[in-house]
């Protein structure tokens, strides 16, 4: 497991897959694995001209193959429509990949802070209505920041308190954690042979990086990004999703990430989480929240 790479990856021919984010940084690169193993593979992307020109980078001439449909996960509306879209296909995994960090404040169209709308209630709906459709998993993509999160139940969208885009981005990550430990127990507790995984990809260079709007703050993320002994490339910061979406014997509720020093970097591998990740009567309640905040129900 210490030296697990894309290479690795069992053949993936006839699976299929959906990947939100897959138009750049770690969704293009799952994508881009999975598709080079003969999957097929939904590219949810909220910009879709964008997701046609990620899809043009691939190599499409082997098995694998890829299509670009619109995904905005700040729009419950997109969410439902996206699901309606592929309501009779069979779905081997779904990839929760896509998420924004520390952006400045702002509202989904729904009116949830963006953070917690996109990375955490939008997935929240998909998953939930995708479900019946899934064969295999769920991955979950959280962060190292998981570790700074705590789930204000009473103010989940900064309605009354003072906005912070790193608490916000901190509690998101946790929430995603926590949910798809959640997810697990139910799909245990209903005896169903669906996985539920988390993974996160340590500090990868991507462009989920300097969107905080400080400007000096920007520069000395992107300026860090490429620096190899800091951050790793995008490709190697996609193996652990990869490795939670793709290894034949995880057990559910397995939490992947890098091996190396402070799991920053390096080969995939199972790692712990806070005492908050493991909540049980908090992650309740967030599930609980969530069905409300979206309105959609998520019976497993």
């Amino acid at each position: 497991m210490s030296t697990w790479t894309s290479t690795d990856i069992p053949d993936q021919t006839g699976r299929v897959f959906v990947v939100t984010g897959a138009n750049s940084g770690l969704g293009l690169e799952t994508t881009r694995a999975l598709v080079a193993k003969g999957a097929y593979v939904v590219m949810a992307c909220r910009d879709t001209a964008k997701g046609e020109a990620a899809r043009a980078s691939l190599d499409l001439s082997g098995t694998g193959g890829a299509e670009v449909r619109r995904l905005d996960l700040a729009s419950l509306a997109s969410v439902r429509d996206f699901a309606e879209g592929v309501a009779d296909w069979r779905i081997e995994t779904l990839i929760n990949n896509a998420g924004v960090m520390a952006v400045p404040f702002s509202r989904t169209e729904d009116g949830f802070e963006m953070q917690l709308g996109t990375n955490v209630l939008g997935h929240f709906a998909l998953t939930a209505q995708l479900l019946p459709r899934l064969t295999d998993r769920v991955v979950w993509l959280s962060s190292l920041m998981h570790r700074i999160g705590r789930i204000d139940l009473a103010d989940p969208s900064f309605e009354r308190r003072r906005y912070n885009p790193w608490i916000a981005y901190g509690q998101s990550k946790l929430a995603d954690l926590m949910l798809a430990y959640e997810l697990q127990r139910r799909l245990t507790g209903a005896r169903s042979p669906l996985r539920s995984m988390a993974a996160h990809p340590g500090y990868s260079d991507t462009n989920l990086q300097g969107r905080t709007g400080s400007g000096w703050l920007d520069r000395a993320m992107v300026r860090t990004n490429k620096v190899r002994s800091v951050a790793q490339s995008a490709a190697d910061g996609a193996l652990p999703e990869l490795y939670a979406a793709t290894v034949d014997d995880l057990p559910g509720g397995s939490f992947v990430g890098p091996d190396g020093f402070m799991e920053a970097q390096g080969h995939p591998r199972t790692v712990g989480s806070t005492a908050a990740s493991h909540d049980r009567r908090k992650a309740a309640q967030l599930w609980q929240l969530c069905e409300e905040m979206t309105g959609v129900p998520f019976r497993v």
